[in-house]
């Protein structure tokens, strides 16, 4: 690609800025590349892929001194610069004072100039030069306002700064009102960023306006296009017989769905045999998806531009209409339905031996679900048992491939991290009434081993064709995380081996120290240390391995109706089974797979952002049932301000330094610990504490503890809500109505007062008649 061919030759061996004529020259670019150089030039250059000089040169940003990347706020003001590319683990985050901003916000892409170089282990200095694309074109907030203006402060606590908002732009918002403000300046030097007013959502204390606020704050999409829906609509509710010609029909195996008890949109299907030499024959059917959203249509944009569904605490937004996902599309039991399927055998040893990858027509033979199958095969529930009867050796044979398939995982050194899951159950009117934890059970495990397999098996052989192919990864962690881990390690007498740049670590070694610790103390700290030292895993056009699950090849293959990565594999799988794609359309795919991987992967973080949020707020809102009770929990995080404890309900809360009476406390990175000055006492990482609850303030999502012996517990005063806010306004509209009131009343009988003598019942008349006026007035205001 001629891209790739300008930035290696930029970045190797040109020694200084060139001009375009020079660099055309010194690529020996000609003839009709010669305008696709033009245009090329410029889209690097608007995206800083490229940095033109002030005298028209032309550099790669890296050696000229120059980061370019995202830029991550804080709260306090200041922030950092994530770069885009890392070359090394010595290219730490950039740290932009507050005076080195230049108007860029939150999220912002930008080019940063650095400032000298950085000493060891501290992060790098530089001032933003040039903002490439602004990120926050919507903001809510909420909605203040004076006679003459109003400002929208974010709820965004890295926006840092609030919205000016002419009077003209107020568009019936009122103070205290949840509000959408779209940004019509951006900041200036010293001036602030103007917007108007394009939504109220409602008010704080409506009822569900918290969860409404998160879904406008991260611009997730309620409803579907007209368009999208359209053509959702046009798309049968059963199957063709014309449909099946070329698939193979599956529809006599006994295939089962094992989901949620409150899953609608069942995507994957799972069948297995034992056979007499030992091997097992499992099939996974994933509906065929690709089918029904083909290339370029509004379905498939529209599904491109959401990334995946998002499961807020309340409700899913879903990926595709949900005439798909929860029609055609799923695998609902006695119906048929088209999938791609994957037959594989795998001997004892849970190696694939075979395997096939075909379209197929299937029919669901049984839904169960987690419930039922752990009844089943844990709890040996008799009535369960006896009513899937006919299943029952096929769901021991399910057991019997799980604990093969993750043998095999573990024996290669794949690293296993079992964090409960927090699931908030609310009542009809969207109250929190009870936290549950849900550990990961053997059913669940049955079909995540499944996929597993089915998903590496499909990335590899698409790997072995040399096919242009959307895969999941996760690097190497990077060194510097691993040496905050060694130095943890040490403290408990363990040890990770010293590496040197660019050697690698094994996940094996990371599996024997969670081993290693496993139901000691020190458990829940290292875990969650090495767990914090991992990347995080994202989609990518090139196969780099999958440093967690410790395999060489892996895809998203069996979500198809939830998670876009999953339909692309699904359609590049497709257009290979009529033979190898054709050079030009290898190309094609080339150019457009990293594009997607990278909308992919953002959408799937701020899905999960969204997630978390909603989580979170209504944990903060189940607590304040709770003030001034006593709870036993866990320190998962420790800073230089306070701790955070988890307590056993999943939930976590701040207890600030300041409480602790008892003591002066410092930090002591290194230990992930505070200790006392004198006392010596020490509050560490993994360390349980029992605390009582201070605080649980729904708007900032935050609770506060203090320990249970080390600290007073004083009831916090409530703080004013936006709500409490308006009403206060409402207050002072009425007692301004009220003054006018007087004010006209006042007026009218000093009328009557200086009225001249002789028409004094004519005049009573017409100073009623203004008073009534006047009331009317008041009224109508």
């Amino acid at each position: 690609m001629l891209q790739e061919k300008i930035l290696d030759f930029m970045r190797h061996e040109a020694y200084r800025p060139l001009s375009a004529e020079d660099l055309a020259e010194a690529l020996e670019i000609k003839g009709e590349e010669l305008t696709e150089f033009w245009v090329l030039l410029d889209q690097m250059e608007h995206h800083a892929q490229i940095i033109r000089t002030r005298y028209d040169k032309f550099g790669v940003p890296e050696r000229m001194n120059l980061v370019v990347g995202t830029l991550s706020m804080t709260s306090k003001g200041f922030g950092f610069v994530i770069p885009d590319v890392k070359n090394s683990e010595e290219e730490t985050d950039v740290f932009i004072p507050v005076s080195a901003l230049n108007s860029a916000m939150n999220n912002d892409r930008v080019v940063v100039r650095l400032h000298g170089a950085a000493g060891i282990g501290k992060a790098r200095e530089g001032e933003i030069i040039r903002i490439i694309t602004r990120a926050n074109k919507r903001i809510v907030g909420t909605f203040e306002s004076s006679k003459s203006f109003g400002f929208v402060t974010a709820d965004d606590p890295k926006i840092g700064q609030d919205i000016f908002i002419p009077k003209a732009s107020f568009n019936g918002a009122k103070i205290g009102a949840k509000v959408v403000v779209e940004i019509t300046k951006w900041p200036e030097n010293r001036r602030s960023a103007e917007g108007k007013v394009i939504e109220v959502i409602g008010y704080i204390g409506d009822p569900g306006i918290d969860i409404l606020t998160v879904i406008k704050k991260h611009d997730l999409p309620l409803e579907f296009p007209a368009k999208v829906v359209k053509e959702s609509e046009n798309v049968p509710e059963t199957i063709d017989q014309a449909e099946i010609t070329g698939r193979r029909d599956l529809r006599e195996f006994s295939i089962v769905t094992i989901d949620g008890d409150d899953a609608k949109d069942l995507d994957d299907g799972v069948y297995v045999e034992k056979r007499e030499d030992g091997t097992f024959f499992l099939s996974v059917h994933i509906a065929d998806v690709s089918y029904y959203v083909r290339e370029n249509t509004a379905l498939d944009y529209e599904a491109k531009n959401r990334g995946t569904s998002v499961y807020l605490v309340d409700r899913v937004i879903p990926m595709l209409p949900k005439r798909l996902s929860n029609g055609i599309c799923s695998l609902n039991a006695g119906e048929d339905r088209l999938a791609m399927s994957i037959e594989m055998i795998i001997d004892p040893n849970g190696n694939v031996q075979k395997y096939e990858i075909f379209p197929s027509v299937i029919q669901v033979y049984r839904r169960l679900t987690y419930n039922i199958v752990r009844k089943i095969l844990v709890d040996r529930d008799e009535a369960l048992t006896q009513d899937n009867q006919d299943i029952l050796p096929m769901l021991h044979n399910l057991e019997a491939i799980c604990h093969v398939l993750r043998q095999r995982r573990m024996n290669r050194g794949a690293i296993d991290f079992d964090f409960p899951e927090i699931k908030v159950k609310l009542d009809e009117a969207g109250k929190p009434v009870k936290l549950v934890k849900r550990e990961r059970n053997l059913a669940e495990s049955i079909i995540e081993e499944c996929m597993l397999v089915a998903n590496e098996t499909v990335a590899e052989h698409m790997f072995k064709l040399k096919l242009p192919f959307m895969y999941r990864v996760h690097e190497q962690p990077g060194l510097s995380k691993l040496e905050k881990l060694k130095d943890l390690l040490k403290s408990f007498g363990l040890s990770l081996p010293s590496l040197k740049e660019g050697e690698e670590i094994q996940p094996a070694i990371l599996q024997k120290i969670l081993k290693a610790t496993a139901g000691k103390p020190e458990e829940r700290i290292i875990s969650t240390v090495m767990l914090r030292s991992l990347k995080q895993a994202r989609y990518e056009s090139q196969n780099l391995g999958h440093f967690g699950l410790a395999a060489k090849y892996y895809t998203h293959f069996t979500s198809p109706i939830r998670r876009y990565p999953d339909l692309i594999v699904h359609r590049l799988l497709r257009e290979n089974f009529n033979g190898l794609l054709k050079p030009k359309r290898q190309d094609k795919l080339k150019t457009i797979l990293p594009d997607i991987a990278l909308s992919s992967s953002q959408r799937e973080r701020l899905a999960a952002e969204a997630e978390r949020e909603t989580v979170e707020m209504k944990k903060v809102e189940y607590m304040q049932q709770f003030i001034g009770e006593e709870f036993d929990g866990i320190i998962n995080g420790v800073t230089a301000f306070g701790i955070f404890v988890e307590l056993d309900n999943g939930v976590e809360g701040l207890v600030r330094v300041s409480s602790m009476e008892n003591d002066y406390y410092q930090y002591v990175e290194e230990q992930y610990a505070l200790v006392g000055e004198r006392t010596k006492k020490v509050y560490r990482l993994g360390d349980p504490a029992k605390i009582i609850v201070v605080n649980a303030n729904v708007e900032d999502k935050t609770i506060d503890f203090i320990l249970a012996d080390n600290g007073t517990f004083r009831p916090v005063a409530p703080k004013k809500t936006r709500s409490s806010i308006r009403n206060l306004e409402i207050q002072e509209e009425k007692q301004d109505e009220r003054k006018e009131k007087s004010k006209k009343k006042k007026s009218g009988a000093k009328w009557y007062e200086s009225a001249p003598k002789g028409k004094g019942r004519s005049d009573k008349k017409k100073c009623s008649t203004v008073k009534r006026k006047t009331k009317t007035k008041v009224k109508k205001k």
